[in-house]
């Protein structure tokens, strides 16, 4: 066997054997392979450490809260009762809930509302509204959008399974008050304004009522 050619087999020999190496390591592709998903292992398995107990992450808590803050706390702890809360659905709800009320309080008529107001809460509303019109005063609204919704706190207390959530809101309506005489005393009938509010709804985690109640207005 002359020296080239025993060479070449050398060398062929290495080549097959490097390729069934690579083969060994990164695997072969047969026909259509989905494409590889990012292993989200380690991101889903970190843990903040609350009160020194690890917590999953929870990036729904994330979204709406500081990690370690007491209204991160509070939202954990919801959880651990109740998984299937979740804020982003919540804050939807409040959204609406806002406009209804509101409007309902400016219209002067709780009647449909009435049952997502705390005893307190209605009662406050009702005496604005008789006050309203024992002076002959009536309101005119018109509501434009809710520009902002955000979480502004969170409670739980787990001896009662009450929890208590703050909600900001920046409403945009046009809102005119005319007495008797139908003279604007308050308000503009024209121009639109900033509502801006931070209102509490709460509610007792683990019941079957999904309902919160409003609590508490700012």
């Amino acid at each position: 066997m002359t020296n080239p050619l025993l060479q070449l087999l050398v060398l062929g020999a290495i080549a097959v054997f490097l390729i069934l190496r690579l083969r060994g390591v990164l695997g072969t592709r047969d026909g259509f392979e989905q494409p590889r998903v990012p292993d989200n292992t380690t991101q889903r398995s970190r843990a903040d450490v609350i009160d020194g107990v690890a917590e999953p992450a929870d990036n729904d808590i994330a979204d709406h809260a500081e990690p370690g803050s007491s209204t991160a706390r509070a939202l954990t702890q919801i959880k651990q009762l109740e998984p299937g809360f979740v804020v982003g659905p919540f804050l939807s709800g409040a959204k609406s809930a806002y406009e209804m009320i509101l409007m309902a309080f400016e219209r002067g008529d709780l009647s449909d509302v009435r049952a997502f107001l705390a005893p307190p809460v209605a009662e406050a509303f009702d005496t604005v509204i008789a006050d309203r019109k024992a002076r002959g005063l009536t309101t005119e609204a018109e509501f434009l959008g809710t520009r902002e919704t955000s979480l502004a706190a969170a409670e739980f207390n787990r001896d009662t399974g009450m929890a208590e959530l703050s909600v900001r809101f920046v409403g945009e309506m046009i809102v005119a008050t005319r007495d008797a005489d139908g003279q604007v005393v308050d308000g503009d009938a024209k121009a639109a304004r900033k509502q801006r509010d931070t209102w509490t709804f709460a509610r007792r985690i683990g019941q079957d009522d999904p309902n919160w109640q409003l609590v508490a207005t700012a």
